[in-house]
């Protein structure tokens, strides 16, 4: 009875998350809003709202308790090894080809840190995990797209180049989020006192971001149908949701990770599947269906799963 006290206690805690998802997804459905409206606010999001946030957070980097950098082996560790076995499983059970075993198997591995991970980690665990939420996102865009793109290319012509390798870190350079991440860094470490009225609006820009992004998450969904295949839907589904954080997690306690971090890249790893993914699929025509299907059911059943694993935790003593 604790436990599933426990349990109720998480899923209520959670639920307003997963409500502002519904919320406008059903905007954009039954208000028949035009694509162009969640496409401005999700570039809002990404380039102003999110940047600002993070710079706030990291501009008061030394506030927290030091992070212990293991947590990006073990995150990027458990990633390799269940990408591993996604392949396999894609290979051995589906009979996919090697691009489309990569594209299963990302879908298996690649979070949505940002819309969704953010938001949930700031509501159950407070601001101060969201500095190692931060490291991972320096570090997740960068990684898993080499990997595929590495992946893919190896598949289809043989051979690695470093064109792959340049472009990937290219493009993580550009990213908003990043810089945003790294200019609160450097705010910090500098010593640099910004006035008050800068504070006080990055401040408010930031207790709207979460939200925000959860909203303009569900309207991006919205553009998506179930589809065909279900069977490999359902599979990624379960390699997300469920392998991925318990490897997370195991691994994590065997390198010793300290409570907070292991908790924040658990339940990192129980949420739904990236929409870069998805970009991903299109980018190398590989999976497409599959991978938008996944956004759709994994987003809805991280309502649950997410508060089941961090009450297992909770409940049972493991972190």
């Amino acid at each position: 009875m604790a436990f599933f006290s426990t349990l109720g206690q998480q899923f209520v805690a959670t639920l307003p998350l997963f409500i502002l998802i519904l919320l406008g997804y059903i905007a954009v459905k039954l208000g028949r809003w035009q694509k162009t409206v969640t496409d401005s606010l999700t570039k809002f999001t990404f380039y102003i709202a999110f940047p600002i946030m993070l710079f706030q957070i990291m501009s008061h980097f030394s506030e927290h308790s030091e992070i212990d950098m293991k947590l990006l082996f073990v995150f990027f560790g458990s990633s390799f090894i269940v990408f591993a076995l996604g392949c396999l499983i894609a290979y051995k059970c589906f009979h996919l080809n090697g691009s489309e075993s990569t594209m299963f198997a990302m879908g298996g591995i690649y979070t949505n840190t940002v819309f969704v991970g953010i938001p949930i980690i700031k509501m159950l665990l407070g601001d101060s995990a969201i500095p190692i939420v931060a490291i991972i996102v320096i570090f997740n865009a960068l990684i898993l797209w080499m990997l595929a793109t590495v992946s893919i290319e190896f598949v289809q012509m043989g051979k690695l180049s470093s064109k792959g390798f340049i472009k990937a870190f290219k493009n993580v350079t550009k990213n908003p989020i990043i810089i945003g991440i790294f200019a609160g860094i450097a705010v910090n470490y500098t010593g640099i006192t910004l006035p008050k009225f800068i504070q006080q609006s990055t401040k408010m820009v930031s207790d709207m971001t979460a939200p925000l992004s959860l909203i303009v998450l569900g309207m991006g969904l919205a553009e998506y149908q179930i589809r065909n295949k279900l069977h490999i839907t359902a599979t990624i589904c379960m390699i997300k949701l469920a392998i991925l954080p318990i490897v997370t997690f195991v691994t994590g306690k065997l390198l010793g990770l300290p409570v907070l971090e292991l908790q924040v890249i658990v339940l990192l790893s129980s949420v739904s599947i990236a929409i870069n993914c998805y970009m991903m699929a299109r980018q190398f025509e590989v999976l497409q269906g599959p991978i938008a299907s996944s956004l759709l059911i994994s987003t809805a059943l991280s309502s649950i799963t997410t508060p089941l694993i961090l009450s297992i935790m909770l409940q049972f003593g493991l972190t």
